[in-house]
């Protein structure tokens, strides 16, 4: 039996006909081997997005789109379609995260009714974030992110879960594209709803900068120098001014801060960007290293490496003369 609803014989379905054509799909995707049923589903997941969406000829009835996602709720196909993902092809992917941003935004009486499924069903976020160790599907759980992060209440489960940890290892994977990816999706959960991102820096302090410190002080070098861009952008918002002027007293931070500095300054193969930033701003950075401090104690290597740092940009300016 195919599961796939006929639009050419009977024209478009009704919201109730093919929210239970693609429900049963799914459903039959855990019973069915082969071919058909994956075909099946994927058929009806490209009607949902030409419906959602238009088909270029054809808009769409707004008030179909806003009773197919009431419709998608009540039959919890919402977990379904997150759920069955892994399973669908490259473009039945393409045409689920592209509904499931169109089903996000759809509003009742001021409330957003996928959103609050999805806030009764957030074990769905988790497995998104999960998803991003899954190389077929990494970027599409990437997207369908980003617009759960738009939601405050979405963004706040993010932030708070066990799972947000995973971030700090999905930037560093060495699949490239995954790892812009999921830093683009850490960055939007920083920097998305300020209130709540301060709140929870304070609450998580010492737990979210250890972790950090460990981006900082990567072996790799495209991963240092985004952890520190991304640092100075979010600590310089005006909620995080506490959480900043935390930070700026602790002196293990400003030793990471120093040898970052010394790995740019020290590096006998600067490129010529790299020689410009540090000509250009050395005023500032002599006067600032300049006032630093004295270390004591064990703190005295920092010391060292501020001389060294010093001499070397001394050196550049003169060499730039």
């Amino acid at each position: 039996m195919s599961f796939f609803f006929k639009v050419a014989s009977r024209g478009r379905p009704s919201p109730q006909e093919l929210v239970r054509s693609i429900k049963d799909s799914l459903l039959a995707l855990d019973t069915r081997t082969g071919a058909k049923a994956l075909e099946d589903a994927e058929k009806n997941v490209s009607t949902l997005r030409q419906t959602l969406s238009g088909d270029g000829e054809v808009e769409p009835n707004q008030e179909q789109v806003l009773q197919i996602a009431l419709e998608i709720c009540k039959e919890d196909v919402l977990s379904l379609l997150v759920q069955n993902m892994p399973s669908l092809s490259w473009e039945g992917r393409k045409d689920l995260a592209h509904c499931w941003s169109v089903l996000l935004r759809q509003k009742v009486d001021e409330a957003y009714c996928c959103v609050q499924y999805i806030e009764n069903h957030v074990d769905l976020l988790d497995f998104l974030v999960v998803c991003y160790k899954n190389l077929e599907i990494a970027l599409n759980c990437g997207n369908m992110l980003r617009e759960c992060i738009k939601y405050p209440t979405l963004a706040k489960y993010i932030l708070e879960s066990s799972s947000f940890e995973l971030f700090f290892q999905y930037v560093e994977l060495s699949n490239f594209d995954i790892a812009s990816d999921a830093l683009n999706t850490f960055k939007d959960l920083l920097t998305k709803h300020e209130a709540a991102v301060s709140e929870f820096l304070w609450s998580h302090y010492e737990q979210f900068f250890e972790l950090y410190t460990r981006l900082l002080t990567s072996t790799n070098y495209v991963t240092r120098r985004q952890s520190v861009k991304f640092l100075s952008e979010f600590l310089l918002e005006a909620p995080n001014a506490q959480i900043m002027k935390r930070y700026i007293l602790e002196v293990s931070y400003l030793n990471i801060m120093i040898v970052l500095l010394k790995v740019f300054v020290a590096n006998p193969n600067k490129p010529r960007d790299i020689i410009q930033v540090l000509v250009d701003n050395h005023r500032e950075l002599l006067k600032l290293l300049e006032n630093l401090p004295a270390g004591k104690g064990e703190d005295e290597q920092l010391d060292e490496e501020r001389d060294l740092i010093v001499k070397e940009i001394e050196k550049l300016v003169h060499s730039s003369v």
